[in-house]
């Protein structure tokens, strides 16, 4: 099976694993790739759930490590290939020095990429009305695996030690959205500028459009390497659905912040989150992801992954067939026009653990 085909199986329908203790832990509820562990396939790093209803159920089964380190991968009982584990961070074992694990404050993606959450709480998660129906943003925090607000002293302090430890190359910084005003551009920005003066290290930002253009020239200013600002859903009736909160920026405010971005941080340098499966046509994603491109936006699609204990948790994952029938023409798109994960500095991306795309592109 080619390596892309195999990544959107294991990407829709999970693993089961016959030992957890080996390499990075997983994660459970928060923001970002959630309920998931990280694999290395062919050279390839991806996060597959492991924590889900449908994970429990797959017919997928990673085998207990041998000797060197790499596990047989199953399928239905037939050995179907290897994989590996990124190893445990070093950073990890570290506390800040007012005493707070360096785990709370940032962890590790993929391979070499650090993540925080810089806040984890969110006027739209706040009401039952407002929420974002897939996210899980304030599981983290509830079970103590977090901080509720990351300082930017304790940001650089992580950064500085993961790059240093553990050869960190990039980071990516998002949060709940504080106001409907600058929609965390502003916390961002004094992220960004403490971590930029401990180390150098390219970041991306991730936050709902500010509602004043002049924020983007503010978080390049601020060390902000790159920007994504994440679509979820591409139609205002699947939008207004799974995320009535969120709809409230409508398509249109998306637009003119990309178009305003862009000229900022550059093509390819801002990019947006499209979770394929919530109920966007193939052909609704493939006609946005067309627009984006031609602003110079990378639409970086991914399958939803139903987390445990949010309304969504039994809504199906994408099949694999569906992923490749998307990211087989989207790469194809990418290419025509030049913009290519690798040439991204910073974020989701250029890491690519979450989707099968970068492994298309190639």
């Amino acid at each position: 099976m080619p390596t892309e085909r195999l990544i959107n199986a294991l990407q829709s329908f999970g693993v089961r694993l016959a030992d957890t203790r080996h390499g990075a832990e997983s994660r459970r509820g928060g923001a970002g790739p959630s309920d998931h562990k990280a694999l290395t396939i062919a050279g390839r790093t991806v996060m597959v759930p492991v924590h889900t209803a449908g994970a429990f159920g797959s017919p997928y089964l990673v085998r207990r490590p041998d000797a060197d380190g790499s596990s047989a991968i199953e399928h239905d009982g037939e050995v179907i290939g290897r994989v590996s584990f990124p190893g445990k961070p070093r950073f990890h074992a570290l506390q800040t020095l007012d005493g707070v694990p360096y785990s709370q404050i940032a962890v590790l993606h993929g391979r070499d990429v650090l993540a925080t959450t810089v806040l984890q709480t969110c006027i739209r998660y706040a009401s039952r009305t407002k929420t974002c129906r897939f996210c899980a943003i304030g599981q983290s925090l509830a079970a103590g695996r977090t901080v509720a607000r990351k300082s930017p002293q304790q940001l650089a302090e992580v950064a500085r030690a993961a790059v240093l430890l553990d050869g960190v190359k990039h980071m990516v910084m998002t949060t709940g959205t504080p106001n409907a005003t600058d929609r965390g551009a502003e916390v961002l920005c004094e992220s960004a500028f403490a971590v930029k003066a401990a180390v150098d290290l390219p970041i991306q930002a991730q936050c709902e459009p500010p509602d004043d253009d002049r924020w983007f020239e503010r978080m390049k200013a601020s060390g902000i390497d790159t920007l994504g600002m994440h679509l979820e859903a591409v139609t205002p009736e699947v939008r207004a659905r799974i995320m009535p909160g969120k709809a409230d920026v409508p398509l249109e405010r998306y637009d003119e912040a990309f178009a305003a971005a862009v000229p900022v941080f550059g093509r390819g340098q801002v990019s947006t989150y499209i979770l394929a499966g919530l109920g966007d046509t193939r052909e609704a994603v493939l006609a946005m992801a067309e627009r984006l491109i031609a602003m110079g936006v990378y639409p970086f699609v991914v399958p939803f992954v139903p987390i445990s204990g949010t309304p969504l948790e039994s809504h199906p994952a994408p099949s694999p067939a569906f992923m490749h029938d998307i990211l087989q023409p989207l790469s194809r798109m990418l290419a025509a026009a030049g913009l290519r994960s690798t040439d991204i500095k910073a974020g989701c991306g250029r890491c690519g653990a979450c989707s099968a795309l970068s492994a298309y592109e190639r």
